[in-house]
Order: C-alpha cells, then sequence, then structure tokens
C-alpha cells in the first residue's frame, strides 16, 4: 500500500466527499437571487437548509455587501470625475464598476470569514474587521460629502482664489514698484522679481551720480566765491579814500592797497573757477537729458511692467482652473468649521456614510452568533477532528507498509544471501575438480613417460 494515499480527502475537500459518498441531498434554496446574495457572503446553503429560519436572514445580509460595493463604486466614480474634469462618463463608469468590484470583494472577505465562529472568538475576529472596513469606508464617503457640499465648497474655493490673485498681485506690485525702485535687498520679494527691459533704475543712479559730481562742483566754485569776497572785502578796505596817503603832488593808494589788488587778480588768474563753471553746465544739461530720458522711459516701463504683472496673475489664475481633491478637501474644512452647523452636518453626514460603508461587518457584529455560525463551527470541528483521524490513519498505513517494505528488504537479503553462498561453494567445487583433472593428467604423463 503506498504511504501517500489518504483514507479520506482533507478538509477542505472532505463536505464534498461526504455529500458523494452520502445520501443524496440537494439545497432547496440553492438557486435564484436570494441565493446569489447569500453566495457573496460565503454561506453554504446544504448547512443553511437545516436551518431554513435563518434564510432571509442571510438573504438581506448579502444584500447589504452588495449595496455597500455599488454605493462605493457609484462614489469612486463621481470622485474620478469630479477629480478629473472632462473626464468621459464610460471612463468613469468603468472605474466605479472596477471599484465596486474591489469593495464587493473585500467586504465578502471581511464577512465571510467571520462564519462558524461564535463567543469571545467571534468578537476577536469582528474587531480588526471592523476597522479594516471603517478604512474602506472613508474612501467611500469623502467623494460622497465633496458631492453633497458642492455648491458651499465651490464657492469657497472661488473666494479662496480670488484672495490667493488679489495677494498674488498685490507682492508682484510692490515687488516690481512702477518706479523702477531697486527691491532685491528684499527677503519677501525673492519670489516675485519680474524681468523687464528698460528699467530706470540705472538711469536714476547716473542722475544720482550726475547730481553728486553738480553738488561737488558747487561746493568748490562757492568756496572759490567765499574766498574772493574776503579778498575783495580786504582791496575795498585797503583801498578806500580815508586811507590815501599824499605822495608826490596828489593823494595816491598805499602799498598794502596795491598788494591787496595783486592779491585778488593772482587769486583770479590761478583759480579754476572758469573751468568749474563749464563743467557745471556740462552735468547740468546732461542731468536735463536724463531726466527727460527717466520720464520717456518710466512712461514705458509702467507699462512694460503692467503687462507683466497681468501675464503673472493670468497664467496664474488659468492654473488654478481645475479642481484637485486636497483644494476640496481644503475647502471642505473649511466651510465645515465656518459655521457650527456646517460643522455638525459635516460630522453626522461621516458618520452616516461611516455606518452604512462598515454595516457588513456591524450587521454580523450586532446579531450575534446565530445556528448557522453553530453548526458551521460544529461542521468544522468535526472536520478537524476528521482530517486528524485521517492523518493518524494515514501516519498508521505508512508505518505499517514501512514495516513490510523493511520485512521484504530483510527476506530479500537472506534469499541473496543464499544464492551468493551456493554460487561460491559451486565456485570451490568447480575450482576443486579443475585442479584434480589437472593433477590426473599429469600423473598420467609422467607414468607414460
Amino acid at each position: 500500500m503506498a504511504a501517500d494515499t489518504p483514507v479520506r480527502p482533507p478538509e477542505e475537500s472532505y463536505d464534498a466527499w461526504a455529500a458523494e459518498t452520502g445520501p443524496a441531498h440537494r439545497p432547496r434554496g440553492g438557486r435564484g437571487t436570494a441565493a446569489l446574495f447569500r453566495r457573496l457572503i460565503g454561506i453554504r446553503e446544504e448547512i443553511l437548509d437545516r436551518e431554513s429560519a435563518e434564510r432571509a436572514r442571510y438573504t438581506w445580509y448579502g444584500a447589504i455587501v452588495l449595496n455597500t460595493a455599488l454605493l462605493g463604486g457609484a462614489s469612486m466614480a463621481m470622485a474620478i470625475s469630479t477629480i478629473r474634469e472632462g473626464t468621459p462618463v464610460a471612463v468613469a463608469v468603468v472605474v466605479g464598476v472596477v471599484w465596486a468590484w474591489i469593495v464587493l470583494a473585500l467586504d465578502s472577505w471581511l464577512v465571510s470569514s467571520t462564519h462558524g465562529y461564535t463567543g469571545g472568538r467571534a468578537v476577536r475576529m469582528l474587531v480588526p474587521r471592523l476597522f479594516l472596513s471603517v478604512v474602506l469606508g472613508l474612501t467611500i464617503a469623502e467623494p460622497l460629502l465633496f458631492q453633497i457640499f458642492d455648491r458651499e465648497i465651490r464657492q469657497e474655493m472661488a473666494v479662496t482664489r480670488e484672495r490667493d490673485l488679489a495677494d498674488f498681485r498685490g507682492s508682484l506690485t510692490a515687488c516690481n514698484p512702477l518706479d523702477g525702485k531697486d527691491t532685491t535687498s528684499r527677503a519677501e520679494c525673492g519670489d516675485f522679481h519680474l524681468t523687464v527691459k528698460g528699467a530706470p533704475a540705472s538711469i536714476k543712479e547716473d542722475i544720482a551720480d550726475n547730481t553728486a559730481a553738480v553738488a561737488r562742483l558747487d561746493q568748490q566754485i562757492k568756496s572759490y566765491n567765499d574766498t574772493l569776497d574776503k579778498k575783495l572785502a580786504t582791496e575795498r578796505r585797503e583801498c578806500a579814500k580815508d586811507r590815501w596817503i599824499w605822495r608826490g603832488n596828489g593823494w595816491d593808494t598805499t602799498e598794502t592797497c596795491e598788494r591787496a589788488r595783486a592779491d585778488t587778480s593772482a587769486y583770479k588768474q590761478t583759480s579754476k573757477v572758469a573751468e568749474y563753471e563749464v563743467k557745471r553746465a556740462e552735468l547740468v544739461a546732461k542731468g536735463n537729458v536724463l531726466s527727460e530720458q527717466l520720464i520717456n522711459t518710466g512712461t514705458a516701463y509702467r507699462t512694460d511692467v503692467k503687462k507683466a504683472i497681468d501675464a503673472k496673475v493670468a497664467e496664474r489664475e488659468k492654473s488654478q482652473q481645475h479642481d484637485g481633491l486636497l483644494l476640496r478637501a481644503d475647502a471642505l474644512s473649511t466651510v465645515a468649521w465656518s459655521d457650527g452647523f456646517a460643522l455638525f452636518m459635516m460630522f453626522l453626514l461621516h458618520a452616516v456614510l461611516l455606518l452604512v460603508d462598515a454595516m457588513p461587518v456591524l450587521a454580523k457584529l450586532m446579531s450575534g452568533p446565530s445556528e448557522y455560525d453553530r453548526r458551521l463551527g460544529e461542521r468544522r470541528e468535526a472536520n478537524k477532528r476528521i482530517h486528524l483521524e485521517d492523518q493518524d490513519v494515514q501516519r498508521q498505513v505508512a508505518a505499517i507498509d514501512h514495516e513490510v517494505r523493511r520485512y521484504a528488504a530483510e527476506v530479500w537479503a537472506e534469499e541473496d544471501k543464499a544464492r551468493l553462498g551456493h554460487a561460491r561453494y559451486k565456485a570451490r567445487a568447480e575450482h576443486a575438480r579443475m585442479v584434480r583433472e589437472e593433477l590426473d593428467s599429469r600423473t598420467a604423463r609422467l607414468l607414460g613417460e
């Protein structure tokens, strides 16, 4: 007998084996829509037939699982249409169907994996599954909330966009003044600088340098004039008529007066005031040209800056046309926390949607174990015992088979020993016969000679 041949099938196929070897039994409720609902949650009709009173309970239980999946599919389809505007309806429907199938598969596993457990073990099985169902419900509830508060969300997003655009325009205007003032030293303007040709800042720097040069020349000319005024005052004082002296045949100026006049004339000749005045006139003319250039350039620059700011604002406004998931979530949060009643409604809808999404597991948790669970548990325990017995029988059969093979090996070994001994005896006898014949032949030859 082969050691790997089972006496009975393993646990997972024992029920089918028992149905084949036992009396014919046909489930009374194994067809129709109701049976399909029950099949979604892993109900075994051959066991439920023994507790037919619970058939309606598990039928509606399966309907709850299916409704949750349909709700999840519709929620995902709406989410795709909301997040990606312009999505074709067919694409949204396909995504919704796929997501509904995923939710259905998860909920079916969550529910079917709890059948047959009672008491504290059932609670330990349901609590982690309840947590998973709540997490799954959050992914279903949010898109529905976005649709329920769609008008408020859009209004809040529009206000937020207008506020953002106004702040953005204000920052651009402050960091790019129309007069061309340099704002590179301001830390808050790091991301708001615009590159506009014809900025009057360089012209203003030239005007400032020209004005400073004129001021220096004015200071030098003033210093010259002050010194010259002092020398002229000294000359007028020393050459006044009350200081004349009688010399020769008439009144004449003194030597001090002549020296004052000579000093004044020498100062006029050696000073560079004439050059300063010519250079100052040139600088004043250059300043007038720069001022006129600044006026002309400033007008064009202001127009270009306004256009650049308008272009940046338009670009930012265009980037805000699409409603992302995070933007809608932020808008929903703002709407909820801006008003107490809105916050209450959001939490209430969240709770309702989460309860609906978690209803498959909650229904199992609230309804408690049923006769079907008890019978399934008994069947599972019976299958386990039978499987253990089958394993024990298989071990015994394997041990017997091993003993038989060992005994056969021993018998075969004894037979082989006997055969080998007989062959060895024949070989020795043949060798002895050949030796005797050889000795006889040699003896005969010796005697004949």
